[in-house]
């Protein structure tokens, strides 16, 4: 059978469509649009009656679990979460802030320090990092601003815990180690346990990423990375045991978080929790990751509500 001949503009028109259809979906079917974003990035069916992968059953806490849980809604929030780690007496490990808006224009940026970072609390991704004031345009970074604030972070990527999440602006200390962007550390716990993490480094340059078990074994490289890798894998920081005792208590009451901190001197910050990352639609170099992982969430009394 021969190939046939696409015309050079019908792949212009089906993205267009696509664009089209897209926020018409979103509004009238979540499950539906969360299924066919899933089969486009990953390449699977995603099975709703019995998942078994990974992604499969962050997809069902996304859509049916995370937005009917208050403790997922109060976590995902920046602020939120930095008044529940309060609560816990767990101030310690947060981030220094220089204060929160509701309105960019409040914000006196000649009397913010040189370096500091701007995050939202209603959205992940949306921060800006500023080493040097001077070079900062202001003007430009508050219509930045006011564009994400304006933005249903929630709505617009089908995540719907972050819906009702107030859109205010945080402003932190940046922390630098050895004049860089510190190493992250994101530690994934299921249903309590904390199971497998990857540490990120060379942030703001060129980014490589590292991936272990808990017990800080790396993993099969081949099997497991999506990402650029690191060649030299970092070694176990000190104070890393205390780190992960705290993504766990952090992650008690959760089906599953992933819980990012920095680790400066000895000391651990606390940055923020992630409910589904990438949205869910994780992509394994090897698909037996998938499912590996995915026999370390148990979301049966989830499943059973649903019924």
């Amino acid at each position: 059978m021969s190939k046939r001949n696409v015309p050079p503009n019908e792949n212009k028109v089906k993205r267009a469509v696509a664009k089209f259809l897209q926020p018409i979906i979103r509004v009238f079917s979540k499950k539906l649009y969360i299924s066919l974003q899933y089969r486009y990035i990953t390449h699977h069916k995603l099975n709703w009656k019995n998942p078994t992968r990974y992604t499969e059953k962050l997809q069902h806490l996304r859509l049916y679990v995370f937005p009917n849980l208050p403790l997922v809604i109060k976590y995902a929030d920046r602020v939120g979460a930095r008044e529940l780690l309060k609560e816990q007496g767990l101030a310690k490990h947060l981030i220094p802030i220089i204060g929160v808006y509701d309105n960019v224009d409040d914000i006196d940026f000649h009397k913010l320090p040189n370096s500091f970072a701007i995050k939202l609390a209603h959205a992940s991704g949306y921060n800006l990092i500023v080493h040097d004031k001077s070079s900062l345009n202001i003007t430009e970074a508050k219509k930045q601003i006011k564009k994400w604030q304006k933005t249903n972070y929630g709505k617009k990527t089908v995540e719907p815990h972050y819906n009702s999440i107030k859109p205010r602006i945080v402003i932190e200390h940046l922390l630098i180690e050895a004049d860089e962007l510190p190493i992250e550390y994101k530690i994934h716990v299921f249903n309590g346990k904390a199971k497998y993490l990857y540490v990120v480094t060379g942030r703001g340059k060129e980014i490589r990423y590292s991936n272990f078990y808990i017990d800080w074994t790396p993993f099969n490289e081949s099997q497991f990375n999506y990402w650029k890798t690191k060649e030299i894998p970092p070694l176990k920081p000190q104070g890393y045991e205390e780190m992960v005792k705290l993504a766990e208590q952090l992650g008690k009451d959760v089906p599953f978080v992933r819980a990012d901190f920095f680790l400066i001197d000895g000391h651990i910050y606390f940055n923020e929790m992630t409910f589904t990352p990438a949205k869910g639609t994780l992509i394994f170099a090897d698909d037996l990751a998938d499912f590996e992982i995915g026999e370390w969430l148990d979301i049966s009394g989830y499943m059973k509500k649903r019924r």
